[in-house]
């Protein structure tokens, strides 16, 4: 699942290149702590990811 958008890392970093691994790299850390925050939502019986679970 692709959810980093590869042509925002450029605005992101300004003034410097961007590796073609980037966002793949980028897009792996977020999917886990992704999981790791819906994870903590069902310890704490919701059915909503909120902020304070990242």
């Amino acid at each position: 699942m692709e959810l980093v958008i590869k042509s925002k890392l450029k605005d992101a970093v300004k003034g410097l290149r961007v590796s073609s691994e980037l966002a793949e790299a980028l897009n792996k850390k977020v999917e886990a702590m992704l999981k790791e925050a819906a994870e903590r939502a069902k310890a704490n019986h919701r059915g909503t990811v909120m902020p304070q679970d990242l």
